[in-house]
């Protein structure tokens, strides 16, 4: 069953990319914590993180490690928290969050609703550290 992740990785549904290459996507959380909220996912459609081949999963995680370097140098936070949970999309991501404090990966509080010139705003300067 194809996920919102795969339709976004065939350009089916619009993002906000932050960071492509042949395996692995960057984008814009829609519904973010904080302002800066990144998911990175691999291409294939794979429903749990665990069930990526071990190139997958290291590949995943080095093009999560670019994209949170590029986080800390354009967006003030005093770091990038990462949290895989899974429940949300039946396609293998990863949750960078720029963070002030603990509460700031609690993702039970609401999320924040930022604008279409907003989000490209913030995809931009995301980019502008890679």
């Amino acid at each position: 069953m194809s996920s919102i992740f795969s339709k976004i990785v065939r350009g089916e549904i619009p993002s906000y990319k932050i960071a492509e290459d042949d395996q692995y996507l960057a984008f814009l959380d829609i519904f973010p914590l904080a302002v800066g909220h990144v998911l990175v996912i691999p291409k294939n459609e794979t429903d749990s993180i665990f069930d990526l081949n071990d190139q997958e999963y290291k590949g995943l995680w080095q093009f999560a490690k670019k994209t949170a370097k590029a986080i800390e140098k354009t967006i003030p936070c005093k770091r990038v928290g990462i949290a895989v949970i899974g429940l949300e999309v039946p396609h293998a991501h990863i949750h960078l969050i720029p963070l002030q404090s603990v509460e700031d990966i609690n993702f039970s509080k609401p999320k924040l609703k930022l604008d279409s010139d907003m989000m490209k705003g913030i995809a931009e300067k995301i980019i502008s550290g890679l």
